[in-house]
Parts: C-alpha cells; sequence; structure tokens
C-alpha cells in the first residue's frame, strides 16, 4: 500500500515537473507569432486565476464547512508572496527573449545553490558537506551547459542577467510557499499567490506594452500556457510531494531540465550539445546528492 502511494506521488510529482518543462517552448513559439510578454504573461494569469476559482469553488461545494478558510491576514500574506510568482514568470519570459530555452532552464535550475545561500542566511548555520559538494557539481554543471567552458560564447548578456533573476525570484517563491499559511488548502493558497503575481505582472504590462493589446493571445496561448504554467504544476506538486516526501519528490521534479530542453530540441530545433547534456546531467546528479540520507541505512 505504501509502495502504491509513493509511486502514485512519484507520477504525480513527475506530470507536474514534465508540465513546467514545457512552459518556455510555447511562450517562445508565441513570440515567434509576434505577441509580446505582456500579453503572455497577462493572459498566462487571467486564465490561471480563473481556472483556480473554478477548482475552489469545487473544493467548496464537495467539502462545505471542512474546507478551512484563509484569514485576511493568510490571503495578505499569500498575495505578497506571490509577488514574486509574477516577477519569476516575467523574468524567465524575458529571458527567452534573448537566450536558447535550453540555456533559460539551466539558469532557472540555480535555484538549487540559491536555495542553500538562502537557507544558510535565514537559519544562520552552515550548509552540509553534502549540500556544499552538490553546490560545486551544480556550477560546474552550469558551465557545462551553457558553454561557457567552450571558447566560442555568444549569449546575450541580458538574457543570462535575466535568467539569474528569475532563479532568485522562483528560490524566493519556493520559500514562502513553504512557509506561508500551510495549513490553507493547496488550492486557495495557489489562488491567492496569484493573485499577487497578477498585481506585479499587470504593472508590468501597463508599463512594458506598446500599442495595443492583442487579444488574440487569449485564444491561440493563454489557455495552454496556463494549464501548463499556473493550474496543473502546482496542484500535481502540492498532491505529489506529500506521498513521496521532499527528498524523492525534488529528484523527480528535476525533470522540468530535461524536458524543457528536449521540447526546444525538437519544437524549436534548438541546437542541444554532448557538452551541455553532461552539464545537465551534472546539474541532475547534484539535486540527487542534495536530496538522498546517505548516512541512513537498512
Amino acid at each position: 500500500m505504501i509502495k502504491n502511494s509513493v509511486l502514485k506521488g512519484v507520477l504525480l510529482v513527475g506530470l507536474g515537473a514534465t508540465s513546467y518543462g514545457m512552459l518556455a517552448t510555447f511562450v517562445k513559439i508565441a513570440y515567434g507569432e509576434g505577441f509580446t510578454t505582456p500579453e503572455v504573461t497577462i493572459a498566462q494569469f487571467v486564465y490561471g486565476i480563473t481556472g483556480m476559482l473554478l477548482i475552489n469553488l469545487f473544493q467548496k461545494v464537495k467539502k462545505g464547512s471542512d474546507v478551512v478558510k484563509a484569514s485576511k491576514k493568510n490571503i495578505s500574506q499569500l498575495m505578497l508572496a506571490g509577488t514574486s510568482l509574477g516577477l519569476t514568470s516575467i523574468f524567465y519570459y524575458l529571458a527567452v527573449k534573448y537566450i536558447p530555452v535550453s540555456i533559460a532552464i539551466v539558469l532557472l535550475m540555480q535555484t538549487v545553490w540559491m536555495g542553500v545561500l538562502f537557507e544558510m542566511i535565514l537559519e544562520k548555520k552552515r550548509p552540509s558537506n553534502q549540500k556544499i559538494i552538490a553546490v560545486i557539481i551544480v556550477l560546474f554543471g552550469t558551465a557545462l551547459a551553457t558553454n561557457l567552458i567552450q571558447s566560442k560564447v555568444d549569449l546575450d548578456w541580458r538574457g543570462i542577467v535575466l535568467g539569474f533573476l528569475a532563479a532568485t525570484s522562483f528560490t524566493t517563491t519556493m520559500f514562502t510557499a513553504n512557509r506561508v499559511a500551510t495549513h490553507v488548502s493547496s488550492a486557495q493558497r495557489s489562488l491567492y499567490m496569484l493573485l499577487g503575481g497578477a498585481v506585479i505582472v499587470a504593472g508590468f504590462a501597463i508599463a512594458t506594452q506598446t500599442g495595443a493589446f492583442n487579444f488574440e493571445i487569449f485564444l491561440k496561448w493563454g489557455l495552454i500556457l496556463a494549464l501548463f504554467g499556473t493550474i496543473i504544476p502546482p496542484l500535481l506538486l502540492n498532491a505529489g510531494f506529500p506521498l513521496t516526501g521532499i527528498g524523492l519528490g525534488s529528484i523527480v521534479s528535476a525533470l522540468e531540465l530535461p524536458v524543457s530542453v528536449l521540447m526546444a530540441y525538437f519544437l524549436l530545433s534548438e541546437k542541444v550539445t554532448l557538452i551541455q547534456w553532461i552539464g545537465i546531467i551534472l546539474i541532475i546528479l547534484a539535486i540527487v546528492i542534495m536530496n538522498v540520507n546517505f548516512k541512513k541505512k537498512a
């Protein structure tokens, strides 16, 4: 019975991570059709919030008074935490305008060492040797995966900076999401975090959109981006992690990296060299090292 529940958790987390991995490729295709970053982000958040409202309504009808309601304080905390979610979307989607998707996802995965750094600062304790080794492997893997070691590097610096900013805001999102109003249902938490993110996205759209807003984005890509970016992944990951545990769940969620690279390879015809694949494998290996308890013996 336990094995079945763990397997179910692995499948849920795997599917959630796979959905996230597909996202950047769809954004890049939308750019190719002439849509802008404000149009892409607005459409994603509008559909995402609508979907989460419907899911919350369904849960309320099904469970009635058993649903734990978020307090005003919880709502304000979750919306504040959600601002980093909005920033992640903006930075990540801007990054893929300037650099290949296969590079952007590698930069986003810098959350591995950024998470260790955040933990060290907030909890004021030295990371374990295991985590330090994992961080070193991530940095070396990143150098390979971005072709930094080879002499011919032609990456737009704007994409690199935006990629690191996306990783920083995503790390913030992960830390706050695991610490704020954890007693509230995942659907409610996702909804209020999306609302907080929507405020940032709306401000960004107003400030940067030039020309008329192309509402065709809602018909072509809005629903797809919302499903794979703001609806399916949070629900599946929140349902799967309790079954797998943080360690195994984090390892399985690393599927996002190869899926994103493969999507870019097949749909966008992005070139991915052997050295880059070695770097990607090293990053996944670092995630495994960080989440496996080597001291635990049967």
